[in-house]
């Protein structure tokens, strides 16, 4: 009976753990616009609705894709600012826990200059104002704009301060799906993955500027005014040759004569044009030698900043509550789907591997579409050369059926001619 309690025990308290694991690992907010409803759960905001540049959202699998049915929120208005946002079920903070961001974005129109990115905001947030200068705890994905712009946010929203990433975080620009995704955790280190791949990784503190410097420069500290930091000296010993300061710059060119046509009575008397002089060396300089006295570059001293407190809490937002999408795009066509929200990041994974394995459907897809695009353009310009022949062969008709006009009208001259 002793050994029955202890087993009965031992269940009731694996059970509790399992239970408890489970509990802490939640999907927070998911999203991918698998029905027609998405518009009663998104709130669209028009904050340039008096210069009339707000971008209308279309709802579409794009043109080409693994499964017509996987549709995604697709910018359609070429310059033009996105705006829109979803409440999640349920405020929290991500105090003490993992944070896991991740969607998917396809830029489809072949992006030239635009964003990619999400925000992601506290309570505070007015969904029907919502516009770019709304306060957002993180703003994360990419961002293309020519050559020079082809990177990754990762930027934290801190006491009314947007505090960007100091590494660069290449983004992928082609046209097809791409998966990004940013993990905080609560010992203030980061990750960021793209298409399952990690990118980049480290210490909030170190890649970010949120908090003071550890060290500042003593400002009691300044060189001294015998410090000697140049490396080289002229050479005391080193002589100008005798002579060098005789040579002309330029000198009369050698090779010119005086043209024959010339009047020393009319055009005064002739001068030879000047070139530079080859035997010039220009101005003397004397010979530099390691300086003897050169006690190396003075480094400003520190000390450490007064103002610099450790926060072990920098990943931690007290208030989640919102997502959203606040964009300006020169070419319109990005695609933004599977957004996920979660404290675990298996749950991210399992997206990972569905999309690896229809990645290769969509590039079959679009394949299959360039290769009806070009068949389409090959049939257009057979087409339109035949018609240029056609036309080519009915003007020649006409001149045909003139010239026989013509050669009827001289005979019938002739024969009024022969009457006479």
């Amino acid at each position: 009976l002793g050994l029955s309690l202890h087993n009965m025990k031992t269940t009731i308290i694996l059970t509790i753990l399992c239970i408890s694991l489970f509990a802490a690992a939640d999907i927070l907010f998911q999203e991918k616009f698998d029905d027609a409803a998405w518009e009663s759960r998104w709130v669209k905001a028009y904050p340039k609705k008096a210069e009339g540049t707000d971008g209308e959202w279309g709802w579409t699998a794009g043109k080409f894709y693994a499964d017509p049915k996987n549709k995604g929120l697709q910018t359609t208005q070429d310059a033009r600012f996105y705006t829109i946002s979803a409440e999640f079920p349920k405020e929290f903070s991500n105090d003490k826990k993992t944070l896991v961001v991740q969607y998917t974005v396809k830029f489809e129109q072949n992006i030239d200059c635009g964003g990619g990115y999400v925000k992601i905001f506290p309570a505070s947030l007015d969904q029907e104002k919502f516009n770019s200068e709304s306060e957002y705890n993180i703003m994360f994905g990419p961002d293309v704009c020519g050559s020079s712009t082809k990177k990754v946010h990762v930027i934290f929203g801190r006491d009314g301060k947007n505090h960007l990433v100091k590494k660069n975080i290449p983004a992928e620009t082609d046209e097809f799906t791409h998966i990004y995704r940013l993990v905080l955790n609560p010992d203030n280190t980061y990750k960021v993955y793209v298409d399952g791949n990690l990118k980049e990784s480290g210490s909030l503190e170190e890649d970010w500027d949120i908090l003071p410097p550890k060290q500042i420069k003593d400002p009691k500290a300044s060189k001294p005014s015998d410090w000697v930091d140049e490396k080289e000296i002229p050479d005391p010993t080193d002589v100008k040759p005798d002579g060098w300061d005789d040579i002309p710059k330029e000198i009369s060119d050698p090779d010119a004569t005086k043209p024959s046509d010339w009047d020393d009575d009319l055009d005064g008397e002739w001068e030879a044009p000047v070139i530079p002089n080859p035997e010039y060396k220009g101005e003397w300089k004397a010979k530099t030698i390691p300086n003897p006295d050169y006690k190396g570059e003075w480094i400003h001293p520190l000390i450490d900043n007064p103002e610099y407190k450790p926060n072990p809490s920098l990943y931690s937002y007290p208030s989640f509550k919102y997502i959203g999408i606040d964009v300006w795009q020169v070419k319109s066509g990005t695609i933004f789907d599977n957004i996920l929200i979660t404290d675990n990041e298996s749950d991210a994974d399992k997206w990972v591997t569905e999309w690896q394995s229809i990645k290769d459907a969509e590039k079959k897809s679009y394949d299959e579409q360039k290769e009806q695009e070009r068949k389409r353009l090959e049939e257009e310009r057979k087409q339109a050369e035949a018609n240029k022949q056609d036309e080519a062969e009915d003007e020649d008709d006409g001149k045909d059926e003139d010239d026989v006009k013509d050669e009827e009208d001289v005979k019938e001259d002739e024969e009024e001619k022969d009457e006479l």
